[in-house]
């Protein structure tokens, strides 16, 4: 996109930088003073890029409590030819962050998007965590409340048995929970499965923590205050021990719970023990009877 040219009418979604202001592109500069308007998930944070590199875009909120109302009134916009861009307050949009909503409307409307790539806390903390890339999944943040942290983890671990290829799991944490949120994992995945805490990413004070999550646990656990944001990642390579940790009866459960029917997560324990299906169905009702 030369800089002569002028920006097509249509929504983009810009990635804003996570921490390092020099993470910016070219195309985003360009596209922010371009632009009609921005839409911000905070104000007060995306005028603190603008001020920095003197863009006067005018520019309104579009966060969590107002996406549907202002999606509307946006894409009103937009189907007169307006030139829209949407950021967040770090990242890309839509990634944890509002953005999803205005996409959907839009593209139902028939008007183009347009991703404007950029900065993002799960890729950066996947790529330098040294845990395989190839394939992973984002989970977001793991639920605040204990007791749903945990049944979340015991679920994940069930469903990432029945999964033939390892698969780097990734979720976003607050530095007020992680400390708890390492001990669920702790007790899930036991205290030699392997972890990566990433933060404060592209900051001053950046910093990846890898290892046994008993060790990185300890870690967080012996400082005073832990701050910055956070990504927490697991390994999808499950150690023989820690798989024997959920009997049969118990894995049958938590794949049930997580949606599946009887008869499949029977089958999908059955072919991960390596037993028959006969077999995986009696512990289940042995199992079952002890309740």
């Amino acid at each position: 996109m030369a800089d002569d040219q002028p920006l097509a009418p249509g929504l983009y979604l810009v990635a804003t930088p996570i921490g390092n202001l020099e993470d910016i592109s070219l195309r985003a500069l360009r596209v922010l003073r371009s632009a009609d308007r921005i839409a911000c998930e905070d104000t007060r944070q995306t005028a603190k890029l603008l001020n920095y590199f003197e863009i006067k875009t005018p520019t309104v909120s579009y966060h969590i409590h107002n996406e549907r109302e202002r999606a509307e009134e946006l894409v009103a916009a937009l189907k007169n030819g307006a030139r829209v861009a949407v950021v967040s307050d770090a990242g890309m949009p839509g990634i944890a962050d509002p953005g999803e909503e205005i996409v959907r409307l839009a593209a139902a409307a028939g008007i183009p998007v347009f991703p404007v790539p950029g900065a993002n806390a799960v890729l950066s903390a996947l790529t330098a965590s040294g845990m395989p890339a190839e394939r992973f999944a984002f989970h977001g943040f793991l639920p605040s409340k204990p007791g749903e942290r945990r049944t979340a983890l015991e679920t994940l671990l069930a469903e990432m048995r029945s999964v033939a290829a390892p698969t780097t799991q990734i979720f976003y944490e607050t530095p007020h929970r992680i400390v708890d949120a390492l001990a669920d994992v702790i007790a899930v995945f036991g205290a030699h499965h392997a972890v990566t805490v990433a933060r404060e990413i592209t900051k001053l004070h950046e910093e990846f923590l890898r290892g046994p999550v008993s060790e990185v646990h300890a870690t967080l656990a012996a400082r005073e205050n832990v701050r910055g944001e956070m990504v927490l990642l697991l390994s999808g390579a499950l150690a023989a021990e820690d798989a024997a940790k959920v009997s049969i009866a118990e894995a049958v459960r938590l794949l049930i719970k997580s949606g599946l029917e009887e008869k499949d997560a029977l089958k999908q324990v059955a072919r991960e023990r390596n037993i028959g299906k006969s077999d995986a169905y009696r512990e289940w009702q042995r199992g079952k009877s002890k309740r």
